[in-house]
């Protein structure tokens, strides 16, 4: 580091313009807080390195969440998607996920364009080297070129920079991805604070020119013929637009062979790689040799924009030598004289034990300091930006001296997420799945503004007039469902004759038109030949009255077990209780206990080695603890 003679005064820096820091920076920044992001480089903000696309299973929720509490991801995706699907849509709602092809290069340009242009938001391309703190309280952080920005709060959205390399076979270079320069000092400074440090890896697959590729032997896969936007706030009617084409092909034995005979030349099996790498998420080397009995796999062909050539070979990441990956990649049906644009490549990283953070993502022994994203040992943009803006959030309220802004894992996606992080033993790099949400029933997609909205609305990031269109939501929502249980329909010979019609048995007596659409082959929309009251509703709101009746015995089970959850919850433990002093807890537990911090009785029965014995005994002493304190 260089020295200079510049100081600067701002309330947060946030370090990282990837999807966390976009989210963490404009957060701040609209919540009235002086704020500067930092970047390698103003032409990497919000870069989508590997996949081009946003949403998925699971992460659709995360992106509708980011909405409804007032991020900007699924505004950005609504602006620059090339096609959209909703997956999982022969299954029950609570699966549902939105899952959009962006257009890579428009994608980044537009966040940029948001960021550049928001009160109270600087950006800066720079490399923060070092944080400076007093009596374990940020107080700045220092740049390369020895600049030194005074702040109190720093968020640490650094992805996958941090003494970054990339391996394509025996080639490694030290750089960040899409070949950006790394981030080579910050680490150390963190260890000096005694930020414990973790190295994970993940990887990308080649990219191919579209003009070598011959389509003609793959399956040309469709958008859905009508789109459903991310956001909230979007328009339906300005995201039906001519969707690109994505292209579905497969490998084969002759894949799996060139594979399987070069793997000492795979930096993965060589022993090269040091990182841990994501399990969900695995190279086309891992799939090789972990499912052996599989004849082929899925890869689909995909593009990158709408103005390039560019195609992202999804399905076949891979840490190859290049004449490897061009032979395997060319046995691959309508790719036998592909031109790869960019090498695939694996990328090691340095990231933390997300254990050492608060729900809030603010650091336990380190006050002021934030961290989210794949810092954290989280994969993917939709993980990141859900980090990021809660970070942002409770960075801008621990100075305001607010509350803080945490979401349990009953109440969204969001709040599953960060307290599995903080939360549960990970040792690779940690992806959003439903079968994470016990709640899921609840915790739909399609729900999301209906669930957080007002916490967005009190954080401060969501207007009134927002949300006071989900108070009305709520309201004819609530009336229509009792206005349908509450209208009875007659065994009559019309209603007879109409049911027979659509394959649904006749009534033995009257009935409510709440209970005919709980019949599986009946719906909402096809009992409106019978139901002469109806007034035009909204298409979401139809939607949520549909579930809200379909599935009311199973929504209202998972709410009563919601509220036992909350009970825990609310258990709050004090921050300076010596566990030491409960000698009924087994060593173990008491270990864990210490390291975790936990901040509720909630929190403590979710670590693993802390058995419900624990729990007991740790509610004993907790209650004659509040007793001796109140005295």
């Amino acid at each position: 580091m260089f020295g200079t003679n510049i100081k600067e005064e701002v309330d947060v820096c946030v370090v990282g313009a990837g999807h966390a820091g976009c989210e963490a920076a404009l957060a701040c920044a609209r919540l009235g807080l002086n704020t500067v992001i930092f970047t390698v480089s103003v032409d990497s903000i919000a870069l989508m390195p590997c996949n081009p696309n946003i949403g998925g299973s699971s992460k659709g929720h995360l992106v509708r969440e980011i909405d409804a509490l007032g991020g900007e991801m699924g505004k950005n995706i609504d602006k620059t998607f090339i096609q959209s699907k909703m997956l999982n849509v022969s299954k029950g709602p609570a699966v549902h996920s939105l899952r959009a092809q962006a257009d890579k290069a428009e994608y980044s340009r537009l966040m940029r364009k948001v960021l550049e242009n928001q009160d109270h938001l600087t950006i800066k391309q720079a490399e923060v080297c070092e944080l400076l703190t007093e009596d374990n309280h940020i107080v700045g952080v220092k740049t390369f070129t020895g600049t030194i920005y005074e702040c109190k709060a720093v968020i640490l959205c650094t992805g996958t920079y941090l003494k970054a390399r990339c391996l394509c076979g025996e080639s490694i270079t030290y750089t960040g991805p899409n070949g950006l320069q790394s981030a080579n000092h910050l680490t150390d400074s963190l260890k000096k604070l005694g930020i414990e440090m973790r190295r994970f890896k993940t990887g990308t697959p080649a990219r191919m020119d579209k003009r070598s590729l011959d389509f003609s032997k793959m399956e040309e896969q469709f958008g859905d013929e009508r789109v459903v936007p991310f956001s909230f706030s979007t328009d339906p009617e300005d995201v039906q637009i001519d969707q690109a084409s994505c292209w579905l092909t497969y490998t084969n034995e002759n894949t799996h062979e060139i594979i399987r005979g070069n793997l000492d030349r795979s930096p993965i099996y060589a022993g090269i790689i040091e990182g841990t790498g994501p399990r969900y998420c695995p190279s086309i080397e891992d799939k090789v040799v972990k499912f052996a009995d599989k004849e082929r796999h899925q890869v689909f062909i995909e593009p990158e924009g709408l103005h390039t050539n560019e195609m992202y070979v999804a399905g076949m990441s891979s840490s190859l030598p290049e004449d490897v990956q061009l032979a395997m990649y060319r046995t691959v049906p309508g790719m036998e004289n592909c031109k790869i644009v960019r090498n695939a490549y694996a990328i090691e990283y340095d990231c933390i034990n997300p254990r050492q953070l608060f729900p809030t993502l603010e650091f336990k022994n380190i006050r002021g300091l934030f961290s989210a994203g794949q810092f954290n040992g989280s994969s993917g943009y939709e993980e990141a930006a859900a980090q990021g803006l809660i970070a942002g959030i409770n960075a801008a309220l621990s100075i305001q001296n607010k509350e803080p802004f945490v979401i349990d894992r009953s109440e969204a996606y969001v709040g599953v997420l960060i307290d599995d992080l903080v939360t549960k033993e990970s040792f690779e790099p940690y992806r959003m799945m439903t079968s994470r949400a016990e709640y899921r029933l609840i915790l739909r997609q399609d729900n999301a503004d209906l669930r957080l909205r007002e916490k967005g609305y009190k954080a401060g990031l969501v207007s009134e007039e927002v949300y006071k269109s989900v108070l009305d939501k709520r309201e004819m929502i609530d009336k229509e469902v009792y206005r349908l249980k509450n209208t009875s329909i007659g065994a009559s010979k019309n209603i007879q004759e109409f049911l027979s019609l659509k394959g649904s048995s006749i009534l033995k007596t009257g009935t409510n038109l709440s209970e005919l659409i709980c019949r599986p082959e009946l719906s909402y929309e096809i009992l409106s030949e019978i139901d002469v009251n109806r007034q035009l509703l909204p298409a979401d709101v139809i939607e949520q009255v549909e579930i809200e009746i379909k599935y009311e015995g199973y929504i209202s089970r998972q709410m009563r077990q919601v509220e036992q959850f909350k009970k825990m919850e609310k258990k709050k433990i004090p921050s300076d209780l010596d566990y030491n002093d409960i000698k009924s807890l087994r060593l173990e537990a008491r270990q864990k206990l210490i390291s975790y911090k936990p901040v509720s009785v909630g929190q403590a029965s979710r670590i693993s080695g802390v058995s419900p014995a624990d729990i007991s005994v740790l509610l004993v002493y907790l209650e004659q603890f509040n007793k001796n304190n109140k005295c």
